[in-house]
């Protein structure tokens, strides 16, 4: 199969890469580029384990093409933190025990800071709603629904 040149920007910084034209997103970002932090969980999209953002719309990683990355824009979970100072939703996350074996917990995050970027201030049904994508087997979700909650107060100033 053919491989397509790929110029994108990951997590602000500009990047090029070489990809199969039918692989997926999540490979490139794991086996090319190192970004292991989204997971394959289901390859379905069922999962949300490998939840990313391009162009601020929350996707999962397993349904897109590495070559439809062309000129977007993409944040993974890679990028939440600033340097050493954690993300407020990844404090939160520590916080309250939102986190167990880890597969789902990138996914969780960049789901949970889509939805502040997009609603800084949701209802506990907005957050579960928003979150309905993401599958845990290991915390249940009120721990998750709390500390996005949490964070939500405290990125208000609530």
């Amino acid at each position: 199969m053919s491989q397509v040149h790929v110029h994108t920007t990951i997590n602000g910084d500009t990047t090029e890469f070489l990809c199969e034209a039918d692989e997926p997103l999540l490979d490139v970002l794991r086996d090319r580029l190192g970004l292991t932090g989204a997971k394959e969980g289901c390859g379905t999209g069922d999962c949300g384990a490998c939840s990313v953002m391009i162009d601020d719309r929350l996707v999962c990683s397993c349904l897109v093409l590495g070559a439809e990355a062309e000129g977007r824009k993409i944040e993974t979970i890679e990028g939440m933190a600033d340097g050493e100072k954690l993300h407020p939703l990844q404090q939160k996350f520590l916080d309250h025990a939102a986190l167990q074996c880890g597969i789902c917990t990138p996914g969780f995050l960049v789901a949970a800071k889509a939805l502040l970027d997009h609603n800084p201030d949701p209802t506990e049904t907005e957050v579960r709603y928003w979150l309905a994508g993401n599958l845990c087997r290991c915390t249940g979700y009120d721990k998750i629904v709390r500390a996005v909650m949490d964070t939500a107060a405290e990125m208000r100033g609530a």
